[in-house]
C-alpha cells in the first residue's frame, strides 16, 4: 500500500518552501490522499489534488494559498473525489458550472443594454443623420419606458403588445416601424446569446393574429398639394422671387425631387453637359440610384447659381451646410401668404407644402397626359410593379423621361409642348 502523507498543521503548511530554482515542489499534506501544496520558485503557493480520473493521471486546481485555507482545500479534494467514485470529471463538471454562471449573467442583459450595444453597432450603416435620431427616438419615447429594463430573456407577446397597442391606431406608421426596430434588437439578442425561442416583436404569425393590419387601421398621408389649375400663376410667383431657398424649391418642382434630394445635392451629382443629375443609392428613400433628366430650363437655372468656395453644396444654407427643410417650407408659405386666399389643396383646403408638389405633377400625368403611368412613377423614383416585374425592367425611361418633364416645365410656364399631351389640358393652358 502506497505511504499516506501525515496531515501536516497550519503552522507547518506556511513554513513550506520551493526545494528547486526552476521548477515548482509539490508538498504532500495529508487529510485526503493526493492533495499538495504547490510552492513556486517565486513563492506563489497554491493547492493541487494529483489523482487518476478514468485511469488518467490528472492534476486539478483547488484553489490558492492563503485564499483557500487547508480545511477548505481539504473540503474541495473530498467533493472532487466523491465525483470521481460516482464516474464524473471534476475539471469538466467545474467548467460547466462556470459556463452555466456566466451565461446566466449574459441572459441578464436588458433591453434597454441590448438597444445601446445593436445600436453602437448598426447606426453606422443608416443613409443619415435623421434616420439614426428617428430609430433611437422612438425606442426612447416608447419602448424604453416600459420594457427597458426588463431583461431581455423575460420580454414576452404580451410586452410588446404593452408597447404598441397604445399607438397603433392613432400612430400606426410609428408603431409598425417600432415594431420592426424592436424585432431587430431581440434577433440581435438571440444572435449573442442573450434570449433563445422565438422573437415575441415578429409580424407574421404573431402579432398578425392580435393586432389589426396597418393598412386597415391606417390612412396614407396626403401633403397639401398645389391643384393643377394654380400651379401656373404659383410657379410664376415662385420665379419671381430670389434667393437660395427659392431656387432649390424651384428645381425641386421641376425635377418632381424630393425636399432632401434636392436640399442634399451637390455639384459632383450634376453633369451639365448631359443634362443629368445622378442621386447616389445612400441618398434615396428605396436605397436604389436614381437618374433625373434635366430640361434645358433646369440646367439653365443651375449655370446661373453662383459656386460657394467653401460648399459643395449645390443650393447651400446661407451660412455654409445643407439647407434645411424648414427653408423651403417658410419660401412657400410666404408665397402663400402674399396670394389673397393663398394657394389651397383643393380637398383639404390646407396651404400647399413642399412635398405635395409631387402630387401636382403626378396628377397632371395622369390627367392631362398620355404619358404611361410606369414613367411617372420611375420620375418620381417609386418602386413600379412587383418584384419579378422589376428584375426585368431594367432600364428607367431616361430619354422618354426628359419630354416628359419638358412638357410639365411647359405646363408651368404655358408652354405646351408636344403631341403627348391632351387636347383639352393644350386648351386649358392657352
Amino acid at each position: 500500500m502506497p505511504r499516506v502523507a501525515r496531515e501536516l498543521k497550519p503552522v507547518e503548511i506556511r513554513a513550506l518552501k520551493s526545494h528547486h530554482e526552476n521548477r515548482p515542489t509539490r508538498h504532500a499534506v495529508g487529510g485526503v490522499a493526493g492533495l499538495h501544496l504547490q510552492v513556486t520558485p517565486s513563492g506563489a503557493r497554491s493547492w493541487l489534488l494529483l489523482t487518476t480520473v478514468a485511469g488518467k493521471r490528472r492534476e486539478i486546481g483547488l484553489g490558492g494559498y492563503p485564499e483557500t485555507s487547508p480545511g477548505a482545500a481539504r473540503e474541495r479534494a473530498r467533493e472532487a473525489k466523491e465525483l470521481i467514485r460516482n464516474g464524473k470529471d471534476p475539471v469538466a463538471e467545474r467548467r460547466e458550472a462556470k459556463r452555466i454562471f456566466v451565461q446566466g449573467l449574459l441572459f441578464e442583459k436588458t433591453f434597454t443594454q441590448a438597444m445601446e450595444d445593436y445600436l453602437s453597432a448598426r447606426l453606422t450603416e443608416f443613409r443619415n443623420e435623421k434616420h439614426r435620431k428617428q430609430w433611437r427616438s422612438t425606442l426612447d419615447t416608447y419602448a424604453v419606458p416600459l420594457i427597458g429594463g426588463m431583461a431581455v430573456k423575460e420580454i414576452t407577446v404580451h410586452d410588446i403588445i404593452r408597447v404598441l397597442e397604445p399607438i397603433w391606431s392613432t400612430k400606426t406608421e410609428t408603431a409598425s416601424r417600432l415594431r420592426g426596430r424592436i424585432e431587430a434588437i431581440l434577433a440581435w439578442s438571440t444572435v449573442h446569446g442573450h434570449r433563445e425561442g422565438d422573437n415575441p416583436a415578429k409580424w407574421k404569425g404573431n402579432l398578425d393574429a392580435i393586432l389589426p393590419k396597418p393598412g386597415k387601421v391606417s390612412k396614407a398621408k396626403h401633403w397639401p398639394a398645389l391643384s393643377m389649375a394654380d400651379a401656373p400663376a404659383w410657379f410664376a410667383d415662385l420665379r419671381a422671387r430670389s434667393g437660395s431657398a427659392t431656387r432649390a424649391l424651384e428645381f425641386l418642382t421641376i425635377t418632381a425631387a424630393r425636399s432632401g434630394e434636392v436640399r442634399g445635392a451637390t455639384w459632383d451629382e450634376i453633369d451639365l453637359e448631359a443634362a443629368l443629375w445622378t442621386i447616389p443609392s445612400e441618398r434615396m428613400k428605396a436605397g436604389n440610384e436614381h437618374r433625373v433628366p434635366l430640361t434645358k430650363e433646369a440646367v439653365d437655372l443651375l449655370k446661373r447659381l453662383p459656386r460657394a468656395e467653401d460648399s459643395d453644396f449645390v443650393f447651400p444654407a446661407t451660412r455654409g451646410g445643407q439647407l434645411s427643410d424648414m427653408a423651403l417650407s417658410a419660401c412657400m408659405r410666404r408665397i402663400n401668404e402674399k396670394r389673397e386666399g393663398g394657394y389651397l389643396d383643393p380637398r383639404t383646403k390646407r396651404p400647399a407644402v413642399p412635398h405635395g408638389l409631387r402630387s401636382t405633377f403626378r396628377d397632371w400625368v395622369a390627367e392631362k397626359t398620355e404619358y404611361p403611368r410606369e414613367m411617372a412613377e420611375i420620375a418620381l423614383a417609386h418602386n413600379v410593379g412587383s418584384e419579378v416585374e422589376r428584375a426585368y425592367l431594367r432600364g428607367d425611361m431616361i430619354e422618354k423621361r426628359r419630354k416628359m418633364m419638358a412638357d410639365w416645365q411647359g405646363f408651368l410656364r404655358h408652354t405646351p409642348q408636344n403631341k403627348h399631351l391632351r387636347a383639352d389640358h393644350i386648351i386649358e393652358i392657352k
